[in-house]
């Protein structure tokens, strides 16, 4: 039963809906998916064209809006919204070490995650669609994997769609994890230079902080170890629009002075610990490599094996020369599973799923060659997260999709150029721009 209740501005509803575990076999096993359906308060009795909005992640699930902010906002003008929790995330049928037990053991568990990628993402769609458009498509707007999932929505069903508009998302059609990192340690040692660069005080403190998880165990509060890799995880932050303040504000208060010496601050260890858990977003560490699966070699633990051709992100020769100490960014390694309490259940299952080699191309590089559907896409010139190259040589393969390349934003564009970012989109689209 469908429940409806306001907010400043806009009417929500809560939908749910049941779709096969496996869109192969659609008599099988099946799981529920949440969505909250979303319109303008003025125009809550109107018939409007849908807009299905794919967040980013993997692993992530959709946001949870107060009134109408950023894009949201501006989408609410001329569309019903529809925010979707992908399979596993959210509402929708949770994957995480509290409910992946009731597959049973680790095997089952990996036979279960291999149905989480983008191409099942589509086919839930397409399953929702008739449900809640009557059969008429829709447009998707999709953020970074939601992008992924928009460029395999074009592959794989078109004809549900009524314009495409990608942010930050659009993924490479036949790279393997491996060029995927390669292509990515680079990017992200420039973004912790530019980091450097804006708060060149931060160099003596991350090597300081380093220097200290080098010589002690610390665990913190959550149970979580913090190692030296750990805290150079923490660069994820980079790739985002504020990720370099956020970083600088985190650093400057690492330590306190105690009755036993310098020791990390509670302040830090805090705020640390809710930077780094994947308690909130299990399937991102448990299936991120294996969104580039595209053919029967195993991903392997991708951003660790090409993290040794780097050897300038290896803490202890850096803190045995002066040169400033190396973040890294979107990458997961089979150490987290070792220092996070909420995905140390799960080991034995990511290291199945990264020795798995039965992935499938989620991509259909003729179809899109041949595509008719309007299509734009934001394109970040210096992206973190998504390598420019691949995009654009992306871009290039999908008929008809038009791009706006900027350095005005990063990754989280949509997000903080909001209502700019999705009017440019739709002009594009809609040829107009």
């Amino acid at each position: 039963m469908s429940v409806s209740y306001r907010q400043p501005g806009v009417v929500l509803t809560d939908r749910r809906f049941t779709v096969p575990l496996d869109h192969a076999d659609p008599g099988g096993e099946t799981i529920e998916l949440y969505a909250r359906e979303a319109v303008a308060s003025d125009k809550a009795g109107q018939e409007l064209p849908w807009l299905v909005y794919l967040q980013g992640g993997p692993g992530g699930k959709a946001d949870r809006f107060v009134g109408r902010p950023a894009w949201f906002g501006r989408a609410l003008q001329e569309y019903r919204v529809l925010l979707l929790d992908q399979r596993g995330t959210g509402a929708s049928t949770p994957a995480s070490r509290q409910t992946l037990p009731l597959r049973g053991g680790p095997a089952e568990q990996a036979d279960y995650l291999a149905h989480f990628r983008a191409d099942a993402i589509v086919r839930d769609c397409e399953a929702i669609r008739p449900r809640v458009t009557g059969g008429a498509p829709w447009t998707v707007l999709g953020q970074s994997f939601g992008g992924f999932c928009t460029v395999a929505y074009l592959s794989l069903a078109p004809e549900g769609l009524s314009a495409a508009l990608i942010t930050g998302g659009l993924p490479s059609l036949d790279a393997h994890a491996d060029d995927v990192y390669r292509a990515a340690y680079p990017r992200i040692e420039r973004k912790v230079v530019a980091h450097y660069a804006r708060y060149p005080q931060d160099i003596e403190r991350a090597r300081r902080i380093a220097d200290h998880l080098l010589t002690h165990d610390v665990v913190l509060p959550n149970g979580y170890r913090l190692t030296v890799e750990a805290f150079q995880s923490l660069g994820i932050m980079l790739g985002s629009g504020e990720g370099s303040h956020r970083l600088h504000f985190l650093l400057e208060d690492a330590f306190v002075r105690t009755p036993d010496g310098h020791e990390l601050s509670d302040t830090f260890q805090e705020q640390a610990q809710g930077l780094l858990s994947y308690a909130g977003r299990p399937l991102y560490a448990l299936v991120h490599e294996a969104i580039y699966g595209q053919d029967a070699r195993p991903t392997a633990w991708s951003a660790e094996r090409v993290r040794a051709e780097f050897p300038r992100f290896d803490a202890a020769k850096t803190l045995a020369g002066d040169e400033p100490l190396l973040f890294t960014g979107e990458t997961i390694h089979p150490w987290m599973f070792d220092c996070d309490p909420a995905l140390r259940p799960l080991r034995e299952t990511a290291e199945l799923l990264a020795a798995r080699t039965d992935w499938t191309p989620p991509y259909d590089p003729a179809r899109l060659a041949a595509n008719e559907v309007p299509a734009a896409a934001v394109v970040y010139h210096d992206d973190m997260y998504v390598d420019t190259a691949h995009a654009l040589t992306t871009a290039r393969a999908i008929r008809g999709l038009r791009t706006w390349v900027t350095d005005e934003f990063e990754h989280d564009g949509v997000r903080t150029g909001g209502p700019r970012v999705l009017d440019r989109l739709l002009a594009l689209a809609r040829d107009e721009a």
